[in-house]
C-alpha cells in the first residue's frame, strides 16, 4: 500500500529560484510535448506515445542545453504526466463524459516535478536533490516504509516535499458493534443516527470579511506593480489557511468516526448537481426574466463548498480502509420525508427542521434522515438497532 507524507521545505533564496526554473522548465517541456502530439494528430493524424517522446529528450539537450541541468528521470515524469491525461481524457470519451481535452499549463496551474525512482535523498533535517542541492526539510512525523516517489511542489509562495511510501498493511482495528448513519448538511456539518451532531466550522464564512477587505486592496493597486504581486499573495496565503483549517477539521471527524463505528453508511451525494445554477425564468407575454432565486442558492452553493463534503467522505473512505471498517453509501432519495419510525412519508420543505409524525416519532430532521439512511443501508428486514446517545452495545456472545 501507498502512503503520502508532506513536509514544508526551507529553501535559501537562491535555492528556491533554482526551484522556480526548474518548474519552468518543466512546464515548458510539458506544453511543447502537448504541442507536438496534437499538431502530429491534426496534420498526419498519427498518435505519438510517451515513450517516443522520452527518446527525444537526448536530442532536446543538444538543443536546449539548459536541460542538462535537470535530473532526467524528473524530465521522463513530465512526459509520463501528459501520457496520464491523455488517459484520463479518452477514458471520458470512452464512458461518454464530458471529454476534456488535456490543456496547456499556465504559470498558477503548473506546480510541481517528481523525482520517481532516484535522483533524492533524506537525512534527517535536510533533503539532498539532484542538480538543485540540499534543502532544509521540516520533518514533523515519522516516514513509515520506503520512500518510493519524491514530489516537489510549490503553493501560495511556499514550497513542500511529499514523500510516496510503500507501506505495509496496517492491524485493523478491534471490531466495533455500533453501526452509524450520518446526514450531511449545512446547519450541521453531520447529523448521526444516535443522535448526535457535529458542527460546521464555517472556515471561509469566518474568514470572508478578510478575504473581501484584501480583495478590495487588490483591485486598488496598479497592474503589473509590486504591491500588486503582494497583494496577490496575502490573498494567496489566506485562503490557504481557510484549505488548511478545513482540512484539519476532516482529518479530526474522519478520524473519530473510524476509531468509533463498524460501519458508516452516508448519501451518494453528487456535489456537482447540487452545485448547478438555478434555470432563468422567463415571462412568456412580456419576455423580461422572473426572479429565479439565484442569489439566495449562490448563498447555499457557497456554504455547501465551505463544508468540503467531498474531502470529508474521500478521508472517510481512506481511513476506514486502513483500520478495517466499512463505509457505504446509499441512494438519499426520500432519506428526509420519511418517518424513520414507521415509514410514512412525511412531506417537509426545508424550512421544517423538526421531524413529527402521528406513531409518535419527535426528533431533529436531520436525525431522522441519519436514520433512514443506516436503515437503508441494513435492510428493512434485518434487527436494527440504533443506540441512543452517550450509550454502547456489548458485543454478544458466540
Amino acid at each position: 500500500m501507498r502512503k503520502a507524507y508532506t513536509f514544508r521545505l526551507y529553501p535559501t533564496k537562491k535555492q528556491e529560484e533554482k526551484l522556480c526554473w526548474t518548474l519552468n522548465r518543466c512546464r515548458e517541456l510539458y506544453n511543447a510535448a502537448l504541442s507536438e502530439r496534437r499538431d502530429a494528430y491534426r496534420m498526419a493524424g498519427k498518435s505519438i506515445s510517451s515513450y517516443e517522446q522520452k527518446r527525444d529528450l537526448p536530442e532536446i539537450k543538444e538543443i536546449r542545453p539548459e536541460y542538462n541541468d535537470i535530473h532526467s528521470q524528473v524530465l521522463q515524469d513530465v512526459l509520463l504526466r501528459l501520457q496520464r491525461a491523455f488517459d484520463r481524457f479518452f477514458e471520458r470519451v470512452k464512458n461518454g463524459e464530458k471529454p476534456g481535452y488535456p490543456r496547456f499549463q499556465g504559470r498558477n496551474r503548473y506546480s510541481s516535478f517528481t523525482y520517481p525512482q532516484s535522483g533524492f535523498s533524506l537525512e534527517e533535517k535536510h533533503l539532498t536533490l539532484s542538480k538543485i542541492g540540499t534543502l532544509k526539510v521540516k520533518v514533523h512525523r515519522t516516514i513509515e516504509g520506503a520512500i518510493k516517489t519524491c514530489t516537489i511542489k510549490h503553493e501560495s509562495g511556499q514550497w513542500y516535499v511529499i514523500f510516496s511510501c510503500e507501506v505495509k498493511q496496517p492491524e485493523p482495528l478491534p471490531v466495533s458493534y455500533e453501526d452509524v448513519g450520518i446526514d450531511l448538511g449545512i446547519t450541521h456539518f453531520a447529523a448521526l443516527s444516535n443522535g448526535d451532531f457535529i458542527d460546521s466550522p464555517r472556515h471561509y464564512r469566518q474568514a470572508e470579511k478578510k478575504l473581501k477587505k484584501l480583495q478590495e486592496a487588490l483591485s486598488r493597486k496598479k497592474r503589473g506593480s509590486h504591491r500588486r504581486k503582494r497583494a496577490v499573495q496575502a490573498i494567496a496565503k489566506a485562503h490557504r489557511k481557510v484549505r488548511n483549517q478545513r482540512r484539519d477539521f476532516a482529518h479530526k471527524a474522519s478520524h473519530q468516526l473510524v476509531q468509533r463505528y463498524q460501519t458508516i453508511v452516508l448519501e451518494e451525494l453528487q456535489t456537482k448537481n447540487l452545485l448547478r445554477r438555478p434555470k432563468p425564468k422567463q415571462d412568456e407575454e412580456a419576455g423580461q426574466y422572473l426572479p429565479n432565486g439565484a442569489a439566495a442558492k449562490g448563498g447555499l452553493n457557497k456554504s455547501i463548498t465551505d463544508a468540503g463534503w467531498g474531502m470529508f467522505t474521500e478521508m472517510l473512505r481512506v481511513k476506514a480502509a486502513w483500520a478495517g471498517r466499512v463505509v457505504a453509501f446509499v441512494d438519499p432519495k426520500y432519506t428526509s420525508q420519511v418517518c424513520s419510525g414507521c415509514g410514512t412519508v412525511k412531506p417537509k420543505t426545508l424550512e421544517e427542521r423538526w421531524h413529527s409524525c402521528e406513531c409518535g416519532c419527535e426528533l431533529d430532521r436531520d436525525t431522522n434522515a441519519a436514520r433512514n439512511i443506516l436503515k437503508k443501508y441494513i435492510g428493512a428486514g434485518s434487527a436494527l438497532q440504533i443506540l441512543p446517545r452517550g450509550e454502547s452495545v456489548e458485543a454478544p456472545a458466540f
